[in-house]
């Protein structure tokens, strides 16, 4: 139950976007922009990005959702970015990916900890500096989405609930901006 009356029953910011439509709009653009826009990372690599931020600041909700788009469009297993996000360095990611997953860990914490040596690094295993900056705005706006669904008490299906499945799919396929359901 989230700490405020929400008038609806959805799970996680979905239950917020339906009870403050602006918002949903705003927030939905933002994250279709950043996930899935012009970017020559994929969208599964900022899925990936986006839930191993969620799984570092502990949201269940978007963790969940995220990793499970992630794994829908790299066709891995569930818990694959879990995994990866436990042990990026032992992880079978690319020494790119490595790289930009250790510069999205430090915007979690801290932004100011990022260093030019973690960005030569990064570069120097295959990113551009659009890839630097991309992995960053990813990572320094599921902080806010991570502290707004977790801020407001919002509800969270079991992680073993289909939902998620659904969820990757739907997000894979269609995105953030569509209304239409899956079958």
């Amino acid at each position: 139950m989230s700490h405020i009356n929400l008038n609806n029953d959805a799970p996680g910011i979905l239950g917020l976007m339906a009870y403050k439509p602006s918002t949903a709009n705003a927030l939905n653009n933002l994250a279709e922009t950043i996930l899935r826009g012009p970017s020559t990372l994929t969208q599964s690599e900022r899925e990936l990005i986006a839930g191993a931020v969620s799984y570092f600041n502990e949201c269940n909700f978007c963790h969940r959702s995220h990793a499970a788009a992630a794994e829908y469009c790299l066709k891995k297993d569930v818990g694959y970015t879990q995994k990866v996000a436990e042990d990026i360095e032992g992880s079978d990611v690319t020494p790119k990916m490595k790289a930009l997953l250790q510069i999205a860990k430090k915007v979690q914490k801290d932004g100011r900890t990022v260093t030019t040596a973690d960005v030569k690094k990064a570069i120097e295993n295959g990113a551009t500096e659009e890839e630097v900056h991309d992995t960053v705005i990813v990572a320094a706006a599921f902080c806010m989405f991570n502290r707004y669904v977790d801020g407001m008490g919002t509800f969270a299906p079991e992680a073993t609930s289909p939902y998620y499945a659904q969820t990757g799919k739907r997000l894979g396929e269609l995105g953030y901006m569509s209304s239409k359901p899956m079958s």
